[in-house]
């Protein structure tokens, strides 16, 4: 007994590997720095098209492609994790529109290479990124997760047929699947100061701030829906709240060996011109905006059901009041501007 307590104390037990594709993003690096705070060492697995190589600070980092079986494989075989966080995906509802074949290939394809190097790999928990898009607009509301698949665009398409295949890959190969449907993401982890940071930036958020301080004028797509000031209602969650909802599934996975999904929100919603004003009302500044035509598809209004994922992830969100999502992510701005200052 005394050579094995040696033992521990001279060679104490490695951190497990959990291998995060998309760790490089903005949401993924997030899921990193809190997989690194639990003890857990995260294997970035990136092509860069969209994430930061600044953005790895917790583990190893891998540079591969979905597409790429062979370096998944030798990378799972290699570090061994005991999950797959899977977070790399084109994500552009307007770019899916325009051009399909990427999201089709990057998506599904994508996450087809990944499952089957699980599988040669021997590894069978994965924890999916998915979307609130597998919705649609959707009849009633809030949202729970038994609402039917309506999706309006081939980036909700793609999600729909990922969850579908994972269900068929629990059924033929035991490969256990958490699947975490994400609704309006942003805010920041001050301590990290990681944000989101796009060349193609396509989200409200990044974009209202940019026009607040002298950057392209914001298009408002729509200002004449069936809501009290007539523009979209959307349900903000941060994205610490998103990263810990991984970890709570990391654990229920490791707990139960069980596939399941659940929403990812608040269960409150806010209009585009209630963020604006908060944002105005944060920086002190005019938000210059446009009223543009409705986008095709657009619902008025989507807010989340959270009761299963409280109950059975024993999670809830704690950092995500409007205030907090858009003051932490104006912190890191003007971080970030006082950085690069010259």
């Amino acid at each position: 007994m005394l050579k094995v307590l040696l033992c521990l104390f001279i060679f104490p037990l490695m951190a497990q590997n959990v291998l995060v594709t998309g760790g490089a993003g903005f949401i993924g690096s997030h899921v990193c720095k809190q997989l690194h705070d639990q003890g857990y060492t995260p294997i970035t697995y990136d092509n860069l098209e969209c994430g930061l190589e600044s953005f790895v600070k917790w583990g190893p980092f891998v540079k591969g492609d979905l597409l790429d079986k062979q370096t998944l494989a030798a990378t799972i075989k290699k570090y061994k994790p005991v999950a797959v966080m899977h977070l790399a995906a084109a994500i552009s509802v307007r770019e899916s529109t325009d051009n399909p074949s990427k999201h089709y290939w990057n998506n599904v394809v994508g996450t087809l290479s990944l499952l089957d190097a699980m599988r040669e790999a021997g590894c069978d928990s994965l924890i999916f990124s998915s979307s609130c898009a597998v919705y649609g607009t959707p009849e009633k509301l809030p949202v729970v997760e038994t609402t039917p698949y309506a999706p309006q665009s081939p980036y909700g398409r793609t999600k729909q047929m990922i969850e579908t295949i994972l269900k068929d890959y629990d059924d033929a190969y035991d490969i256990k699947t958490v699947t975490l449907r994400y609704f309006n993401v942003n805010g920041c982890d001050q301590d990290s100061g990681l944000y989101e940071q796009r060349s193609d930036q396509f989200h409200l958020v990044p974009l209202a701030f940019n026009a607040a301080f002298g950057g392209d004028q914001l298009k408002i797509f729509g200002a004449d829906f069936p809501t009290a000031d007539g523009t979209a209602i959307r349900d903000y969650i941060h994205v610490k709240d998103i990263a810990s909802a991984h970890i709570k599934s990391l654990a229920y996975l490791e707990k139960n060996r069980r596939s399941d999904h659940f929403n990812l929100g608040t269960g409150h919603g806010f209009s585009v011109k209630g963020v604006l004003d908060t944002i105005e009302k944060i920086t002190g500044k005019t938000v210059a905006a446009d009223v543009v035509s409705r986008r095709p598809g657009e619902p008025s209004k989507i807010i989340a059901d959270i009761t299963k994922a409280k109950h059975i992830l024993e999670w809830k969100p704690e950092h995500s009041s409007l205030e907090n999502i858009l003051g932490s992510y104006y912190h890191a701005l003007k971080q970030n501007l006082l950085e690069n200052k010259p």
